[in-house]
This record gives structure tokens, sequence and C-alpha cells, in this order.
């Protein structure tokens, strides 16, 4: 029997949206130790990883390891019927081959049962090797998606340069080029405000604009976004996720002089 119980289904609903622009479907395993989700973008060239931890639900039990492949759009489809502030609860036999949802009002005097059918997924499981990154840069989560989208009307890349004085975005195009540069925050009021880099080396690297796009869709997830970089190896988006969990998005670097 597997059980999870969310007193703010929003946290699941925002979880959807951060990845289903990237993935179709998608396998949720789950364990004792909580749920994870790994998978490859549907044109294979982002990872989403995703990690919920079972301490960080209201009430969690997963007596055998289950794994739900879940096409993403339908389970979308049944979040949005959910209020924000409705409790949730996912629960599923152990060689179920439905996945039951059911939303309580705060109030418990409306319920909402939806089923819906898993589908068998071939799974792959990518080892992620463990790196030191060169530098691992902080920043409110918002202005790293602002940055992003403004920088994708100029061009399909953005360089992401990092070195002792701050941080570089870059993109140029047809338009012309632009630069948004963001230095070290030396004193704010509230720490998701602020701007921190550790910096062992200098990286600068190029990255697809669509893919940086949607994992910026995990923005309401979190307040502050990490980026972690090293010359030659993906570039790690992490957002965290309360007390939950986190989500992590690695994308590989663009090789220059390629014109895909």
């Amino acid at each position: 029997m597997f059980e999870a119980r969310l007193v703010q289904s929003s946290i699941l609903k925002k979880v959807l949206e951060a990845i289903k622009e990237l993935l179709n479907e998608a396998t949720f395993d789950c364990s004792d130790s909580g749920i994870q989700l790994q998978a490859m973008d549907n044109s294979h060239v982002s990872l989403v990883s995703l990690n919920l931890r079972s301490d960080g639900f209201d009430k969690y039990r997963c007596d055998r390891n289950l794994s739900m492949g879940i096409n993403l759009a339908s389970m979308s489809k049944i979040m949005k019927c959910a209020g924000n502030d409705d409790v949730l609860t996912m629960k599923a036999q152990d060689n179920a081959d439905l996945v039951t949802f059911m939303f309580e009002s705060q109030n418990q005097e409306k319920v909402m049962d939806y089923e819906m059918k898993l589908m068998n997924l071939d799974q792959e499981h990518l080892g992620i090797p463990e790196t030191d990154y060169s530098c691992v840069i902080k920043l409110p989560s918002q202005e790293f998606a602002r940055i992003v989208r403004d920088l994708s009307q100029f061009g399909e890349s953005v360089v992401i340069s990092c070195t002792k004085e701050g941080i570089k975005f870059s993109a140029g195009g047809d338009i012309g080029n632009a630069n948004i540069k963001l230095a070290q925050t030396s004193n704010v009021d509230k720490d998701e405000d602020a701007v921190t880099i550790e910096m062992q080396e200098p990286v600068s690297l190029t990255f697809a604009c669509r893919y940086l796009n949607s994992f910026a869709k995990a923005t309401p997830l979190s307040p502050q976004v990490q980026l972690s970089m090293s010359a030659d190896v993906p570039l790690v988006v992490e957002y965290k996720i309360g007390d939950i969990g986190h989500i992590r998005y690695y994308l590989a670097p663009k090789i220059e002089d390629e014109d895909n």
C-alpha cells in the first residue's frame, strides 16, 4: 500500500507545472524514503530530477517500492480540479494499475476522488555523478526567470559567465547584443534577495534559452535558485521545494561553432 498526504495540494500543482513542459510522461518511484522522479526531456537534451522526502509529507506510507508510470498531462488535468488549499492524498495498491487522488476541502465538507490509470514506462536510470563545481551561484528565482526571458528575445543561446566580480548573462542575435550583470550582494534585508557566488575558478558556458525558460517554470516553488557550473559538465539548476525536497534540472552546455 502506498499513501502520501499533503496538507497543501498547491505544492504538487507547482511541481507539475515545473516539469510538464519538458516531460510528457514520467515514472514516480515511491519508496519508504520518499518519491523520486528522474527523466530525460522529450528531446533528450536535459534531465529532470525530483526528490520529495517522505518526512516532508503530513502522512506517508509505502510498504513496498512502487514505480508509477504517469502521463503528466492527465495528472495535470486532475490537479487542476483541486483548490490550492485542499488537502491532497495519493493512494495506490502494491501492484496497482491505478492511482487515486483524493482532495478534501479544509472544512472537510467536500471530498473529491479521481482515479487515474498508470502506464508501463521503460525506465532508464541515469547515474548522475557527484561533481565539485567551479562556480555555485545563488540568486532570486524571479530574477533568473526574468533574465532568461529577456535574453531569449535576442538569441537562442545565453552565455553564462561567472567571475569574482559577479555573474554575467549575455545573448546576441539579429537585433543586437544584450548583457546583464549581477554583482554579489553585500547586504540585503532578506536572504532570498541575495546574490551569492562561490567560485573556485571562472567559468563561461553557453546554453539553449528555451530549456532555461522551461526550468524557470519552477520559480513559484522557491524564492531562490542555485546554478552550479563547471567547464564541460552539465549546468545544474536547483530549486528547493519548501521543507520537502528539491527539483534539479541538468543541461549540457552548447559546444561552440555548432550549427544546431
